[in-house]
């Protein structure tokens, strides 16, 4: 049987949060870097930064902590918000995904 997915946007005060900023804020904790994050998804520096300041914006304070880069590096972490905010999507998601499962389930069964 084909497998339906479910993709949860959370339309909060100050924006929306989704699948590609929390995503984006997962690579940039796995990588260190705001540009390799953008890079492993297929994304451009400046779309990575307008998506990490948007975040910020959401949040009233940094999701994620950049280092100019130069010829010591540079590089970007995650805060805690920014850790707190990828915990809740992804609790919320699955807590949606469960609560989703059975109808999802019904859906496919009666899709040609």
């Amino acid at each position: 049987m084909t497998r339906a997915a479910l993709s949860l946007r959370l339309d909060l005060p100050g924006g929306r949060i989704g699948p590609g900023k929390v995503a984006l804020l997962e690579a940039i904790g796995h990588e260190g870097s705001i540009s390799a994050a953008g890079r492993a998804l297929g994304m451009s520096y400046k779309r990575a930064w307008d998506l990490v300041d948007a975040t910020n914006r959401l949040l009233g304070e940094a999701a994620v902590q950049a280092a100019p880069g130069g010829a010591g590096g540079g590089g970007a972490r995650l805060t805690e918000a920014g850790r707190r905010l990828v915990e809740d999507y992804r609790a919320i998601e699955a807590a949606a995904a469960r609560a989703a499962a059975p109808r999802l389930r019904a859906l496919l069964r009666r899709l040609p």
